[in-house]
């Protein structure tokens, strides 16, 4: 098994269909064609159903496009820490949640790159169940994450909690959900102890899965929403959002994990997170 084979396998599942993988990987039909039928042999099982309509997963091609990505994923990353430019001497791969990158993420990074020269940093965005995937495959070092999922040879720290604020153009509105309230959706626990508050209510016209998201819509559209004091407060200096005083406030965990064996021969690595913490 080669990684150019798991490489199409991937860009198959990607884009629906062989020709379209074709075009991707800049070959032609028939050596996709080729690959696929190569690894479904090393295999010894059907990974696709091949279509007019495209191609689908087989039973087989679900269990194996995980530990493809994985596989591809370490191959793509062993290139890039054993091709470092002169100067560097190793490499921080670091996977934060879309929602904190503002914050802990972005402060992560730059204690990194400003205080280590001698560091590179490889920055992926993921989702709690893509950032646990990668840093228990060793695909990531160091994860920001709401999820506590230490492992075996894993460390977590806990990071201040993140504040959630209800926020409105208007300072006179409403604590209560009106028209214009946009639901922001910051996890199951957020969700079960806002249903107790506004139990009274239905169901939001409007809802984000995205704080950034949500905060633009609210900027444009006007209205009140739940967001991280971090994300709104410079729109509240500016005047153009209000905290609602008398609003409930809620809190959600955040968490950063650090594969051990990474981060043994970081002496940098602890005061970083000692500072994380503090913020």
């Amino acid at each position: 098994m080669n990684i150019t084979s798991l490489q199409t396998f991937l860009a198959i599942v990607e884009t629906g269909n062989l020709i379209r993988a074709s075009q991707k990987m800049n070959v032609t039909q028939s050596t996709v064609t080729a690959r696929l039928k190569t690894l479904e042999e090393e295999v010894g099982q059907q990974l696709l159903n091949r279509q007019k309509s495209g191609t689908t997963l087989t039973p087989a091609g679900t269990k194996l496009l995980r530990y493809a990505r994985i596989m591809v994923g370490l191959w793509r990353q062993a290139r890039y820490e054993t091709n470092l430019p002169v100067g560097l001497e190793a490499v921080c791969t670091f996977g934060c949640d879309r929602e904190l990158w503002h914050g802990p993420g972005q402060n992560f990074f730059h204690g990194v790159v400003s205080r280590h020269p001698e560091m590179a940093v490889s920055v992926h965005q993921g989702s709690a169940k893509e950032l646990e995937d990668w840093i228990t495959s060793g695909i990531v070092d160091v994860i920001i994450t709401y999820e506590s999922i230490a492992r075996t040879a894993q460390t977590v720290y806990a990071l201040p909690p993140e504040k959630l604020v209800l926020h409105s153009d208007d300072p006179e509105s409403s604590i209560s959900e009106g028209p214009n309230y946009i639901f922001v959706d910051h996890g199951e626990e957020y969700r079960q102890q806002h249903a107790e508050t506004y139990h009274y209510t239905g169901v939001a016209r409007t809802s984000f899965d995205s704080s950034r998201w949500a905060l633009e819509y609210l900027l444009s559209a006007g209205g009140s929403a739940y967001l991280p004091r971090a994300l709104a407060d410079p729109h509240v200096k500016d005047g153009r959002l209000f905290p609602l005083a008398k609003a409930p406030i809620y809190e959600r965990k955040k968490y950063l994990v650090v594969n051990d064996t990474a981060a043994q021969n970081w002496d940098w690595f602890l005061p970083l997170v000692h500072d994380l913490q503090s913020e």
